[in-house]
């Protein structure tokens, strides 16, 4: 592989336009722009929640690596995607993956009777954070798939499944690290 970035800044953006991977120019604030930021944002994110799991010794700690390093490159993927027009990298393995890994984590966890708080270990809390980034990426994408119509299916169905992985996730990281889920309590003014 040759030199990707032989020189940091270029200067080119100065005037508030960017360039993308097919050579165009748009502005910092198109919407294809906006995407690329929240689907790095989520890559950055779960790179956090990655360090973590490491740091804290989670139980399981070669499987969380590899979903999680799996799950990073399919956003670098897809961050590809959105930046160069009608350019397909991903593939319906990361779909499948997703939903076997949903499947698997949900048999180990109890019913879901009530709303819980994004909330518990740090693990967990940065598993929350990672979803809500995950649903603003997704509805940036969708924005630029109304506008544009040029974007695959298989991208918006890789942030709606990564948002589900993340919740259980989330779930599976409180109860593998020695806590319980902290629950939405609907009158909480009456405590007061």
């Amino acid at each position: 592989m040759g030199h990707r970035l032989s020189k940091i800044y270029t200067r080119t953006g100065d005037t508030g336009t960017t360039g993308l991977g097919d050579g165009s120019r748009v502005a910092k604030d198109d919407l294809r722009i906006q995407a690329l930021g929240d689907i790095d944002e989520l890559n950055a994110i779960i790179g956090v929640l990655r360090a973590q799991i490491k740091q804290s010794e989670t139980p399981h700690q070669p499987e969380w690596e590899k979903s999680l390093s799996l799950i990073q490159h399919w956003l670098f993927d897809l961050g590809g995607e959105v930046c160069i027009p009608n350019y397909n990298l991903l593939q319906p393995v990361c779909i499948e993956f997703l939903e076997q890994e949903i499947d698997r984590m949900n048999e180990q966890l109890p019913m879901l009777k009530e709303f819980i708080l994004p909330s518990g270990s740090l693990s967990c809390s940065y598993a929350h954070q990672a979803r809500a980034v995950c649903r603003r990426a997704e509805r940036s994408l969708f924005s630029v798939q109304q506008r544009d119509q040029n974007i695959q299916a298989i991208a918006l169905q890789l942030l709606n499944r990564l948002s589900d992985w993340l919740f259980v996730a989330s779930r599976t990281l409180q109860r593998l690290e020695g806590g319980s889920e902290v629950l939405w309590q609907k009158n909480i003014n009456d405590i007061i």
